[in-house]
C-alpha cells in the first residue's frame, strides 16, 4: 500500500514551514501535522530535522484524559 499525499514531491514553501513550526509549538502529533499539511509523517519528520526542530512526543493522553 502506497501512501500518497496531495503535496507529495512538492517543495516546502515558507508558508508551509511557518505552519509546521506553529503546529510543532502546539505539540501537535506528527501524524496530525502530516494530515493538516498534506504530507506523510516521514516527510514531516525529515523537514523538521532539516530545520533543527524537535518533534518530541506529547506527554498527554488524547482528549485531556487523566488516569485515575
Amino acid at each position: 500500500m502506497s501512501l500518497t499525499t496531495r503535496n507529495s514531491g512538492k517543495s516546502w514553501s515558507k508558508d508551509i514551514i511557518s505552519q509546521l513550526k506553529s503546529l510543532i509549538r502546539q505539540d501537535t502529533p506528527t501524524r496530525i501535522i502530516g494530515l493538516k499539511l498534506g504530507r506523510t509523517p516521514g516527510a514531516v519528520q525529515t523537514e523538521a530535522n532539516k530545520l533543527g526542530l524537535s518533534l518530541k512526543p506529547t506527554n498527554q493522553s488524547p482528549y485531556n484524559r487523566r488516569q485515575k
